[in-house]
């Protein structure tokens, strides 16, 4: 196992990896921007270091920066998180180049099926059935070309990365014209690329995905679906484990999900995502080639340390588990709290957390990297934290959350706190009718 490891990242999945790392022993160095001085990751960390200003270009972007950091620090390997390199290729090459494992699949693996369009190829080639759409696209013209032979409406979006950023639905040539460069702008900031793609919108879809685990070496095994329907502007607000589909479709997407993974000998933590229409068809999105914002739900309903075991695959220990001894009891369901004013169309609200209240109780779990005094950079992402109840049934875990979320308090910052209630108590949700479009046709916000 590894001695020390460097953090590439910040806020929460930052700390979560800090404290997956020290539960087994290793040292971590945290890294920094200028206006994350004071993070919680980084007062906790065995050391830190900045690595440059408040843009993410010049700091959480720069690999030079983070290679030299690594090196100085004697770190043996780099966990990337989510977001930022974490599905950057070039990067993990870099890791190589300088000695660093990089914990997290091969350079080959996030070439060959975090590329978007890429993974749609092996997708098919493996058997997985895929949402119609197009190759790589580099310029409005070949995105107009190819929106005419897929119809409208499409959605246009990011290679690389997730997130929801560079994702857009249109409906029509013109809404096409108006929305590529700006998602072209849009990936280009959050991930480097700026290469985009086209789908066939499927209505009424759930979003469902499949968390798997490969050792690179063609042992792929997964712990079971999360529904991640409820989002809004295509990022995912809410999730839970296991998702309301009947056992015999879950279990197909399992499969599917393991299939592709093995035909690529993928190494590590991976997500396959998929779209489940009306009738039960099932299609292939992308693949995630990174923990997931959402891995916490998986981790409440088997009872595993999916990040540790990102450590040991990377490590050359193998996987920790067979297919068979990994079991899902209960249900879970997690909140995205962010920094926004869901009142006020999730207005964007920076500022200093004045006063923290975090709940507590049997099955709840709080990951977040807030704390009194903590000033909110408006640079980044607004997620402040994510809150996680796990109970036997759906039902109890819902009853359960909401007792969570109005145990919480954060002073100083309008937050999606109110949002998450209404959700909660509607009724749509609680009979588990939910799909991607939920929040525009379900709530009246």
């Amino acid at each position: 196992m590894f001695k020390k490891i460097l953090i590439a990242n910040r806020g929460e999945i930052a700390l979560r990896v800090l404290r997956a790392a020290r539960e087994l022993g290793i040292k971590t160095v945290a890294v920094y921007s200028t206006v994350d001085e004071n993070s919680l990751p980084v007062l906790l960390a065995d050391e830190s270091i900045c690595i440059g200003p408040a843009p993410a270009a010049g700091s959480y972007l720069n690999v030079r920066n983070l290679l030299s950091a690594a090196k100085v620090t004697g770190a043996e390997a780099i966990h990337p998180g989510y977001g930022f390199l974490s599905e950057n290729a070039e990067f993990a090459e870099k890791c190589e180049e300088h000695h660093l494992v990089f914990i997290g699949p091969r350079p080959d693996n996030i070439r060959a099926i975090g590329d978007k369009a890429s993974a749609r190829a092996l997708a098919v080639v493996a058997d997985v059935p895929v949402v119609p759409g197009s190759g790589l696209l580099e310029t409005l013209e070949e995105a107009l070309s190819w929106a005419d032979k897929i119809g409208y409406p499409v959605m246009l979006k990011a290679s690389a990365g997730g997130g929801g950023r560079g994702m857009r639905a249109v409906h029509s040539s013109s809404d096409l014209e108006r929305q590529f460069a700006s998602a072209q702008e849009e990936a280009r900031a959050a991930f480097g690329n700026p290469a985009m793609y086209l789908e066939r919108y499927v209505d009424e879809a759930r979003h469902v995905e499949i968390q798997i685990f490969g050792d690179g070496q063609g042992e792929v095994v997964h712990f079971f679906d999360r529904d991640c329907s409820i989002q809004r502007r295509n990022q995912k607000m809410l999730e839970e484990a296991p998702s309301t589909l009947p056992l015999e479709l879950r279990a197909r997407l399992a499969e599917a999900g393991v299939r592709l993974a093995r035909h690529i000998r993928y190494r590590g933590a991976g997500t396959c995502e998929f779209l489940v229409d009306r009738d039960e068809n099932f299609y292939f999105l992308e693949m995630n080639t990174r923990i997931q914002v959402e891995h916490p739900v998986s981790e409440m309903i088997t009872g595993v340390d999916l990040v540790q075991e990102q450590f040991k695959v990377a490590a050359g220990l193998g996987l920790s588990f067979v297919q068979e001894a990994i079991r899902a009891q209960g249900h879970a369901i997690e909140v995205r709290i962010t920094a926004e004013d869901s009142e006020r169309d999730f207005r964007p609200s920076a500022g200093t957390v004045t006063g923290v209240h975090w709940p507590g109780g049997p099955g709840i779990r709080v990951d977040s990297h807030v704390y009194s005094g903590y000033r909110i950079p408006p640079n980044y992402d607004s997620l402040l934290a994510k809150i996680i109840a796990w109970a036997p049934s759906r039902p109890e875990a819902m009853a359960r959350m909401q007792r969570a979320l109005q145990e919480t308090i954060i002073d100083g910052v309008s937050t999606t706190i109110p949002f998450h209630l209404k959700v909660l108590d509607n009724a749509f949700y609680r009979r588990g009718a939910v799909y991607t479009n939920f929040i525009a046709r379900r709530m009246q916000l």
